[in-house]
């Protein structure tokens, strides 16, 4: 019989076991920084309407690239990002939701976009959103960006540290007025503006788009800095105050690492007012490993109801695997997760030894145990070193008759005999 292949699909992704638990911590601790300031956890269903997912009705020209499928006459697609399933839940329970509401999603998303390094078709994507009805204070586009920063915080262990850029859609749409811009031209220079970093001939471009002019006026933004542009109409004004009170907000909240970069646009044309990035100090060449910023109107194709939100999300799977597959992480914390082997020698001893495991792992003692009772000792305690346990409690007629257990110390070969409390405090 031929074998079936064991590779996984190209973009997606399986982890050894190691990387999985620094995985499921690194998620843990920055779910749990979410859950202490208030974010209800969301678990939205994976797969949803066609017709909620798209507007399009013809399925080869959707630019997102989505896994699509039909059952009956019901066609239905895999969700590619948290947005649109939010945007639904949110119209769909307005009477239940108290605003400003704040949720995250920490779930898998799905695109059918080609794979490559940094890109999956399965990946893991955390978002946190902060929305209200009619109206929503700027002071919760901090209160977002405050929240994240703590939860890369939590994590800084094993990615480190990161900084926040900060842009302002509103600065750019105030000063292309300012210039007399056609639509066309801003719609231009937003794109060369998004681009500047990685484009060698950005001023150029800007010139070819836009005139000589309204060039050498945006290109003083970079040089000259954004506070240099006060008084020169009221939009303009107005997004620099809330820049800077922006600023000051993050700084009273203890956000030491941000600064303004106004090269910051993000990509959605549905973004109205602050943008943010992070990224990491120690490995700037990922690029952003999140970032987010306000809309003003989430769920408009859902409801009536104008629901104005800010929000961000994390391309969790793209950040922890492009740091586990390049060994950027030391996984030596979660190599051996596993406290104590017990073995049990001979049949006999297998009834005591589910007890002594049981008060182990009531007590949250970390224990394996190895029932293939009939094999020798050399067997099971080369599974106990194979497994990286710390100890193996060796259960044989002797400690089952006592009641004592042969506790041996994997590393150093010192072994002592302790009853059943002496062992639960010396495992924990």
């Amino acid at each position: 019989m031929e074998l079936k292949p064991t590779k996984t699909l190209s973009g997606f992704i399986e982890l050894l076991p190691a990387q999985q638990r620094c995985f499921d911590e690194c998620a843990a601790r920055m779910q749990r920084v979410l859950k202490t300031a208030g974010f209800a956890h969301l678990d939205l269903p994976a797969i949803e309407r066609a017709e909620v997912l798209t507007d399009k009705d013809n399925w080869d020209e959707i630019e997102t690239q989505m896994f699509l499928f039909q059952k009956g006459d019901t066609k239905m697609g895999l969700r590619y990002d948290g947005t649109v399933g939010l945007s639904r839940y949110v119209a769909g329970h307005l009477n239940n939701l108290v605003f400003p509401f704040r949720a995250y999603q920490f779930a898998r998303n799905y695109r059918g976009e080609r794979p490559q390094r940094g890109r999956y078709r399965e990946f893991y994507q955390m978002d946190l959103d902060i929305m209200g009805i009619d109206s929503l204070s700027e002071n919760y586009d901090a209160e977002i960006v405050a929240t994240l920063a703590r939860a890369y915080e939590s994590v800084a262990e094993f990615i480190g540290p990161v900084n926040i850029r900060v842009g302002n859609r509103r600065f750019w749409n105030a000063m292309f007025a300012h210039l007399n811009l056609t639509d066309e031209q801003s719609r231009a220079a937003f794109v060369l503006i998004d681009k500047r970093d990685k484009i060698s001939d950005f001023y150029d471009g800007l010139v070819e788009s836009v005139g000589a002019d309204a060039a050498n006026e945006i290109n003083k933004v970079f040089s000259n800095g954004y506070r240099s542009f006060v008084g020169l109409s009221d939009d303009l004004d107005g997004a620099i105050s809330e820049m800077d009170a922006f600023m000051n907000l993050l700084d009273s909240m203890g956000i030491k690492n941000a600064v303004i970069d106004l090269g910051i646009m993000r990509g959605h044309a549905y973004y109205t007012g602050i943008v943010f990035e992070f990224f990491l100090d120690n490995f700037p060449e990922l690029g952003a490993i999140g970032g987010g910023g306000r809309y003003e109107d989430l769920a408009s194709k859902f409801s009536k109801t104008k629901i104005i939100g800010v929000g961000a999300a994390v391309g969790f799977s793209r950040l922890m695997v492009a740091l586990l597959d390049d060994n950027r992480i030391d996984l030596t914390p979660f190599m051996h997760p596993v406290r104590a082997a017990v073995l049990c020698m001979g049949q006999a001893q297998v009834a005591y030894s589910m007890r002594v495991l049981s008060e182990l792992r009531n007590a949250g003692i970390v224990a394996v145990p190895y029932l293939d009772a009939t094999k020798k000792f050399k067997n099971q305690i080369e599974f106990a070193d194979k497994i990286g346990a710390d100890y193996s409690i060796i259960i044989g007629d002797s400690e089952r008759e006592s009641g004592m257990l042969a506790v041996k110390n994997m590393q150093t070969g010192e072994q002592k005999n302790l009853n059943l409390e002496g062992t639960v405090n010396l495992l924990k």
